[in-house]
């Protein structure tokens, strides 16, 4: 059974920084495409585009929303993704979300989803 289960989300002022991770299990971890996407309230859809995606060879990609301020990574050994959040602002408040999908670039058609991890930045 394929899980991705996020964790070390939770509630910080405006400036502070926030690292997310995402343990995966049930799948090939090595062969997946991995990202992060985050809904933010009020929005119906998920943001289309993951904020920040990580390919099978590490290169990484970020949304020009969050660029320079949050870091995605990933562990082989324990199949975990992460999400380093630094600068954090209010508008980063949102649900977020890791995916898997063995195509990249295209994340937001992903196979599987995390349930998603709450964060919320109090100005």
């Amino acid at each position: 059974q394929v899980q991705l289960a996020e964790s070390g989300g939770g509630s910080v002022q405006s400036g502070g920084s926030l690292k997310l991770s995402c343990v995966v299990s049930g799948l090939p971890f090595g062969d997946y495409c991995l990202g992060w996407f985050r809904q933010r309230p009020g929005v119906v859809e998920r943001e289309l585009g993951a904020i920040a995606g990580i390919d099978r060879d590490g290169t990484t990609t970020y949304a020009d929303s969050v660029k320079g301020r949050f870091s995605i990574s990933k562990d082989s050994a324990s199949k975990t993704l992460f999400l380093q959040m630094n600068s954090l602002n209010p508008d980063d408040t949102a649900k977020y979300y890791c995916a898997a999908h063995l195509v990249c670039g295209r994340l937001q058609e992903a196979s599987f989803w995390g349930q998603g991890i709450q964060v919320t930045v109090s100005s």
